[in-house]
């Protein structure tokens, strides 16, 4: 693979738009191999008071003056049992871990070729509490305390307060107006270049939501999205989420045939043949919640949960697929 690929680009010379939005639906569908989604994720607990003492390792490395306000740059999983996520996820991806106490909290940083690809964080889950192991989606913005502001005169409940993390930066987690879990982070040592995610690294990141022009409006206030729809069946929506000329993630209409999921972040993870690493996940004592299955761009994707219920996706990408929007 080409490591300096780019993802998923937006030629934002020619958009349509209406008064609240921009859309566009003839280029952008190219961009994403996602399905519309059947799994249900409980609400994801945030990082616990004690990581302010953490010295964590950087999220860009090495350093970079690169900002991109509204790109999913890390992803974090809370779980009761970090040594069985370790030895799941190393026996799928490869990661390896660099394991690290503070104030009686365990904390794994993932890597995969050298380079931050998660964090794990052990949180036991309250006794009687209707929870699960959860990944937490952490999105860029220059400033969070600015950010929470926004949110919180937008609708959204602070979960985690904007707090200082040594070696990471400043961060907040926040509930959506509909419930949805995720994060901001304004990271020290920069953003992430925007290239291609390689197999085993997170590649994108979907909201199921109940009304999803709502929850995209609001995430626009937010982090100064463009949003356009795409395609999508009767009775559906499918929006796109763009920020500096690339597309950073889907909003989507929750399942109809659902009627016990609640909003929630889906994070995916690239892989070269999604029906092998399905497999795989079984093999590795996890769970299949969607099939692999060829959605309506021509991607194959699955979704699944690992050992201890927390969800994410596979998508299948190649090397070979254009991720550039023609003008």
């Amino acid at each position: 693979m080409a490591s300096q690929d780019k993802p998923p680009r937006i030629d934002s010379s020619t958009p349509e738009r209406t008064a609240s939005q921009s859309r566009r639906t003839d280029q952008i569908f190219k961009l994403l191999r996602r399905g519309i989604l059947a799994a249900l994720l409980c609400v994801a607990g945030a990082m616990p008071a004690q990581a302010a003492q953490f010295q964590l390792p950087p999220i860009a490395e090495p350093a970079s003056s690169e900002h991109h306000s509204g790109k999913v740059i890390f992803v974090q999983l809370v779980t009761p049992d970090l040594a069985a996520a370790k030895r799941f996820y190393a026996g799928l991806f490869g990661w390896t871990f660099r394991d690290i106490q503070a104030g009686g909290t365990s904390y794994a940083q993932a890597y995969l070729d050298g380079k931050p690809v998660a964090g794990l964080v052990h949180k036991e889950l309250p006794t009687g509490v209707q929870r699960q192991p959860s990944w937490l989606t952490f999105i860029a913005v220059e400033n969070v305390d600015a950010a929470q502001k926004v949110a919180l005169q937008n609708g959204a409940k602070v979960l985690s307060d904007s707090h200082y993390v040594p070696g990471r930066g400043r961060e907040a987690v926040f509930a959506d107006p509909q419930g949805a879990v995720f994060a901001v982070l304004a990271s020290e040592s920069g953003d992430p270049p925007d290239v291609l995610a390689s197999p085993g690294e997170w590649i994108w990141s979907s909201l199921m939501t109940r009304d999803p022009d709502v929850d995209a409006a609001f995430y626009q206030k937010i982090f100064g999205y463009e949003v356009f729809e795409l395609p999508a069946n009767p009775g559906v929506e499918h929006l796109l989420l763009a920020s500096g000329d690339y597309a950073r993630a889907s909003v989507n209409s929750l399942p109809a045939n659902g009627p016990k999921a609640h909003p929630h972040w889906l994070s995916y993870l690239r892989v070269e043949d999604a029906d092998k690493m399905t497999a795989k996940v079984l093999a590795l004592g996890g769970r299949v919640l969607v099939k692999t299955h060829v959605d309506r761009h021509g991607g194959k994707v699955s979704v699944v949960a690992d050992p201890q219920g927390a969800h994410f996706g596979l998508l299948e990408w190649p090397d070979s697929e254009s991720k550039e929007v023609p003008k």
